[in-house]
């Protein structure tokens, strides 16, 4: 279902959960930044987290990798949210695969508190599998908007975020350098030659 930005009210503290998720360089974070200054030109009052790990392009904002970007407090843990977000009326997440399973509590309790909450973060790792918090919040959202980027080596639409660096660990930082998104065919046929290749 496409996301109907009409659909949103924070009227009478009716709170919602919306996910914004997909691979790498699909633009997650460009529409969590685009929807956060949409309700700042309406006059609400927008607190937005990031996970303190991330510092790929700054510590205190949140940057798309097009460069836009805005003001963020990094944190440690997801509940630290619930402390800071203070009497806000919409709290932004960005990069929510990197915290712990508390946040999908973080986040109910945001909503069930009457505030709009809005998640942006990876649904799969290097491996495909699911990531972190990610199918959970899915499951409790009322919106969820999956993004798409482009497949480097087909054109095609692209879901995957195929690691090109010989490292193991879950979570790995970096942009271009470390990742490419890739579709299902080619994603597929990059990790055959990968393990191939060992």
């Amino acid at each position: 279902m496409e996301f109907l930005e009409s659909e949103i009210r924070n009227a009478g503290g009716r709170g919602s959960i919306e996910v914004i998720t997909g691979s790498m360089f699909s633009g997650k974070t460009e529409e969590l930044i685009r929807r956060l200054r949409r309700a700042q030109l309406a006059g609400l009052r927008v607190e937005i987290f990031k996970p303190a790990v991330d510092r790929r392009y700054s510590d205190t904002r949140v940057v798309s990798h097009d460069e836009k970007s805005i003001s963020s407090t990094p944190v440690d843990n997801a509940l630290s949210i619930i402390l800071l977000a203070g009497d806000c009326d919409v709290v932004g997440i960005d990069e929510a695969q990197f915290f712990d399973d508390s946040l999908v509590d973080v986040c109910n309790k945001l909503a069930d508190d009457g505030k709009r909450v809005v998640v942006a973060g990876l649904d799969m790792d290097f491996m495909a599998r699911p990531f972190g918090p990610m199918p959970d919040l899915m499951a409790v959202a009322e919106f969820v908007t999956k993004v798409h980027a482009i497949c480097t080596r087909c054109g095609n639409l692209a879901q995957y975020s195929f690691r090109k660096v010989p490292v193991d660990q879950q979570v790995l930082l970096g942009e271009k350098d470390v990742y490419e998104p890739l579709c299902r065919k080619c994603y597929n046929e990059m990790k055959r030659s990968k393990s191939e290749k060992r």
